[in-house]
């Protein structure tokens, strides 16, 4: 079974993943352009989002553990003073992933910090912050190139890692689900396949042995089975394209009572 990637592996996709977001800001054709994918924000609101939260979880993981959102990182969230130049804008984007990237450099991958998450499957550490930040700005650099008209597939190795780290850190809960118990199997057409399993203990997901990567064979068969590319899993996940735009087996009723589900922390 393939390793998850290595703590410096998450580090360089974070940059490569933020460098190609602002190259999508760098290349739209105005700052006032609408997001598709996020319909109420234009593609200035999109980088004050993420170079926004690049300072927020850099705070977050500079504060070391803590039961509630530091300080530090509430406060810089606040101060964001964020320039509407387009250059400047620039600048500020860069300035935000290298503060993060420090943060996360100075702790390295075990340090323990607050996070909004059940630590179920994920932990409240600077390495679970570098794995989610890496998918933060995977999809929202894919969220900036449709808005300047060019979108591009998600790269097939932050996307592999992206479906176990949505499952994990998204979904994983200790909260009961509320209705039959039901399994969900996601398979990648790159190989790789996970079963997430909701019932009265909660959410959690596990990663399929390789032979059921194809189509579960071996397996009790799930409620539900959805089959795209790992970029397009990822996609669906994040709510950027409909489970219609993929292979969905079973009851596909399912799918849109997990996307309602809101468990208790």
């Amino acid at each position: 079974m393939e390793k998850n990637l290595e703590f410096p592996d998450l580090l360089g996709l974070i940059d490569e993943r933020s460098t190609a977001f602002r190259a999508s800001v760098a290349a739209a054709p105005s700052l006032d352009a609408q997001v598709p994918t996020c319909p109420e924000w234009t593609l200035f609101d999109l980088a004050k989002h993420l170079g926004g939260g690049d300072r927020f979880w850099a705070a977050i993981v500079g504060a070391g553990p803590a039961d509630g959102p530091p300080a530090e990182a509430v406060a810089a969230r606040a101060a964001l003073d964020v320039p509407r130049e387009r250059e400047a804008l620039l600048a500020w984007l860069a300035a935000s992933t290298q503060l993060l990237l420090g943060a996360l450099r100075e702790a390295g991958p075990d340090a323990g910090c607050w996070a909004w998450w059940s630590a179920l499957q994920t932990p409240r550490s600077s390495g679970g912050v570098a794995r989610h930040r890496v998918q933060e700005s995977a999809v929202h650099a894919y969220d900036a190139q449709l808005a300047g008209g060019a979108p591009q597939p998600l790269p097939t190795g932050p996307a592999l890692d992206g479906v176990e780290e949505f499952l994990f850190t998204c979904v994983a809960s200790p909260s009961a689900w509320p209705h039959e118990p039901a399994t969900f199997d996601f398979h990648a057409t790159e190989g790789r396949s996970w079963r997430l399993t909701v019932d009265g203990d909660g959410a959690r997901s596990a990663r399929l042995p390789a032979p059921a990567a194809a189509d579960g064979a071996g397996l009790e068969p799930a409620g539900v089975s959805v089959h795209g590319t790992a970029g397009e899993l990822v996609l669906y996940l994040y709510d950027r394209v409909p489970a219609g735009s993929l292979r969905v087996d079973g009851d596909a009723g399912l799918l849109d009572l997990l996307r309602a589900w809101e468990p208790e922390e």
